[in-house]
């Protein structure tokens, strides 16, 4: 490939995969990793369940579902290779009434169709023998569904590939990035910064939380949207760190957009129940009140936004008690794991998603990709982004050189 320097915009576990899967392919290749934080993975990548998903839930054929199940494989397979902690733990999607399973059912199909391994349909005595304190009539049980250190994981892939000569350039924020036409045809892409501005034959950005902001600078459409959501995450006290032996999710409701709150086990061996999702008044609020002005206002003046909320009423009255009350949010996971009723424990720092939107207020729901130029934007990477880090890279890269 013509192209030999590099600029990835983006330090979290998706830019740091991609950084490290261009010095892999091509050892000459020159490569300048930007991020705005003083540290990697500071935002999503940091601050989210850490669970590595099989792929249960995504569309048959769609980007999420091919990714997830490659990014599984390369990603245990990364981690075992540089010590990074994970736990295969396994997870049960509880039905607890004959509506949730047929939708159980449904759930399964997709997931067959999507190639999880060592799936199985339980019966409550079934769901009993993998989790005990587990309440309810059926279940699906993915026994490969891990846990894993996203961080650690993270900061290895960044260690790596400065140990192949890539550039980590931390506390440097991207102000946008321009096209710039070369004397012989083609394209290279500017990056300018507070301090500077360099050239590069290809740029991929994963800017997560600002990656419409960073868009629109760069001259390219604002659509679709970020707008943020925040997960509320609560960590239970160590007393109940062995009521269940893996994860523990509801059966998704198709009236509300997300999963609903679940029972998770960490990586330091504690438990967790969460996330809930309600809308976050600030991209980068995870303590507090969680309030930006200029993220509210962008958020107000989303037309896509205000679609989005008036179809989704339902959807804020089911998920604002457990903002507000400990209590109603402990009560949502006691309905399928009874003896977590009454628990105490703490509250930890949010997770904040950053889910893309259309202009007519849907979600959307696929990995979306977008090329300008010499450059490439990452514009929406939720969950199932983190697994799927290293296959995304892959399939970022390779899309690169195949249109070189």
């Amino acid at each position: 490939m013509a192209s030999t320097r590099w600029a990835v915009v983006g330090a979290g576990i998706i830019g740091a995969a991609v950084a490290r899967e261009i010095l892999m392919r091509h050892d000459s290749a020159d490569v300048t990793v930007f991020d705005k934080e003083d540290h990697p993975a500071a935002h999503q990548t940091g601050h989210n369940s850490g669970v590595v998903h099989a792929g249960l839930y995504y569309e048959p054929g769609s980007l999420k579902a091919r990714l997830c199940r490659r990014g599984v494989s390369l990603l245990l397979d990364f981690a075992d290779e540089h010590d990074v902690a994970v736990d295969e733990c396994g997870k049960v999607v509880v039905a607890t009434d004959e509506v949730e399973v047929e939708r159980l059912a449904a759930i399964h199909e997709r997931a067959q169709a999507n190639g999880v391994p060592g799936l199985a349909m339980l019966d409550r005595d079934g769901l009993r023998g993998i989790e005990p304190h587990a309440e309810g009539v059926a279940a699906l049980h993915s026994p490969h569904t891990a846990i894993i250190d996203y961080p650690g994981l993270t900061e290895a892939l960044i260690a790596d590939v400065r140990s192949r000569g890539g550039r980590i350039r931390l506390s440097t924020p991207v102000k946008d990035i321009r096209r710039k036409g070369r004397t012989g045809g083609g394209d290279a892409a500017l990056v300018r910064t507070s301090v500077d501005a360099q050239e590069f034959d290809a740029v991929i950005v994963c800017a997560g939380l600002h990656s419409d902001r960073l868009a629109a600078r760069s001259g390219e459409g604002r659509n679709p949207t970020i707008v943020p959501f925040f997960g509320q995450y609560f960590i239970l006290e160590p007393g109940y760190d062995d009521i269940v032996n893996g994860l523990i999710y509801p059966v998704p409701d198709p009236k509300y957009p997300f999963l609903g709150v679940h029972v998770t086990r960490r990586i330091d061996g504690g438990l967790m129940i969460g996330p809930n999702a309600f809308l976050s008044l600030s991209r980068e609020g995870y303590s507090g009140l969680g309030f930006n002005l200029p993220d509210a206002m962008s958020v107000a003046g989303n037309l896509g936004f205000w679609r989005f909320a008036a179809a989704n009423m339902a959807t804020a009255a089911r998920e604002l008690p457990g903002v507000v009350s400990i209590d109603r949010f402990v009560d949502a996971a006691a309905h399928y794991v009874p003896k977590l009723a009454g628990a105490g424990g703490r509250r930890a720092t949010r997770g904040i998603r950053a889910q893309a939107m259309n202009r007519d207020g849907t979600l959307v729901d696929d990995f979306v990709i977008d090329r300008a130029g010499a450059t490439m934007f990452v514009r929406n990477a939720p969950s199932p982004g983190a697994t799927s880090a290293l296959a995304i890279a892959e399939h970022l890269v390779e899309t690169i050189e195949a249109e070189a």
